[in-house]
């Protein structure tokens, strides 16, 4: 009957957390239950009794079965799944810390998100698309790569007639057939380990295989022979861009391989998908800054030669159109320019906060045009005022010869004219 109890209190505070729209729920020993809603924590009601150490080991023991309970008292953490009928599923996580126990409860959306609910960008679309190779989705912790893979794998089981396969730890979003067949695996119970799930699924007939993470350089190896033997390979890297996406795929392998391994992925790697997410101006919530890499010769190119990899970041912001690729801090511009976000968020969010703000500075005095990163470049911020559009292109020293601060003619030009 206390069992019952306790996870009628647990499910009661995650029904109280829904209704609030929160999006986390953390349990601690000492404190009432606190929600994160649009990213701040609050208390979910001043009316509930802070929790005791047993409560939460009560709720804990009730959402664990035997195999998960024998991983957490092993390595004193464990992430697992839990769902409520009538309200949703949940991803939990179950830790230790200072000697209790600590939980972290995130909401998982009832139904999977189009690429419009997420606001991602349309290229997305072109991506999902690709019948093979291997795309990646990246960022920390809570930037939404969870949700961007799933839209992926609901827009190809929506238009095509495909076998997906995931593996998962654990699963999040269940995903029904719709025009495809979708097989969800879950670690430790439907397979002992990412590297053993990832050889199986090549005897399974997938057509597209979804790896929850590439944690290390046995399940990138297998990645990359999944995306070498014809099949769509979708995955995520705890990596904050494409730079640092190959680097880190590269330094997993021993450096006598590391030549050969890039040789490989810049002919397997066709997309990067790098997430932040940026406070809305409003505060109603988040909304993504998206960076796209789309594999072409140039980036392959630099993917080969260790030297030019770190030029990446030059040629996505040069290859916007008609590629579809776009830099955080174009993204940024554009959420500015749209007044999504304020500047302080999008500052604290760029790459680079000074060529950030000199950037932004430039396009303001544009009158908020989205010039390209090769106008704002040329840019001498007190020239800017009155000069047309032509004269904006051309670099500042060639304007310097042909007119004054001020925008009007030298003499030695009405000179000329004469």
């Amino acid at each position: 009957k206390g069992c019952l109890m306790n996870r009628i209190e647990l499910d009661e505070i995650l029904r109280m957390a829904m209704k609030k729209g929160a999006s986390d729920v953390h349990l601690k020993a000492g404190i009432m239950p606190v929600i994160r809603r649009h990213g701040i924590l609050r208390p979910l009601s001043l009316d509930l009794p802070q929790l005791t150490g047993d409560e939460i080991d009560s709720m804990a023991n009730k959402v664990m079965d035997t195999r998960t309970k024998e991983t957490f008292d092993r390595l004193h953490e464990v992430d697992l799944g839990y769902g409520i009928s009538g309200l949703g599923r949940f991803r939990v996580n179950i830790f230790k810390q200072r000697g209790t126990t600590r939980m972290v409860i995130r909401n998982i959306p009832h139904l999977v998100p189009s690429f419009q609910e997420l606001n991602l960008p349309p290229v997305l679309t072109q991506i999902a698309d690709y019948e093979r190779g291997l795309v990646l989705v990246t960022g920390v912790t809570g930037s939404g790569k969870s949700s961007t893979l799933a839209a992926i794998i609901d827009h190809i089981n929506r238009a095509k007639n495909k076998h997906i396969l995931t593996i998962e730890d654990p699963i999040e979003f269940l995903i029904r057939d719709r025009k495809s067949i979708i097989t969800q695996r879950e670690l430790g119970v439907d397979a002992v380990g990412y590297a053993n799930a990832l050889r199986a699924a090549l005897r399974q007939d997938p057509d597209v295989i979804l790896i929850g993470e590439m944690r290390d350089r046995e399940s990138i190896e297998i990645a990359l022979v999944a995306a070498e033997t014809g099949h769509l390979v979708l995955s995520t890297l705890h990596t904050l861009d494409a730079r640092e996406t190959v680097n880190r795929i590269i330094s997993a392998f021993e450096p006598q391989h590391q030549q050969q391994v890039r040789i490989q992925l810049a002919g397997l790697l066709r997309a990067v998908i790098s997430q932040r997410l940026a406070r809305k101006k409003d505060r109603s919530g988040f909304i993504p800054a998206v960076e796209i890499m789309i594999n072409n010769a140039r980036i392959r190119e630099m993917i080969e030669d260790r030297d030019k990899t770190k030029h990446i970041l030059q040629a996505i912001e040069e290859s916007e159109i008609p590629w579809g690729m776009q830099s955080f801090d174009q993204c940024l511009l554009k959420l500015l320019g749209t007044d999504t976000i304020t500047f302080e968020e999008a500052l604290a969010l760029s790459s680079n906060p000074d060529d950030f703000r000199m950037r932004y500075s430039g396009v303001n005095a544009m009158d908020g045009k989205n010039w390209t990163s090769g106008v704002v470049d040329q840019r001498v911020s007190e020239e800017w005022h009155g000069l047309s559009e032509v004269e904006i292109e051309t670099p500042p020293e060639f304007r310097r010869n042909s007119k004054s601060s001020n925008g009007k003619k030298n003499q030695n030009d009405d000179e000329d004219d004469d």
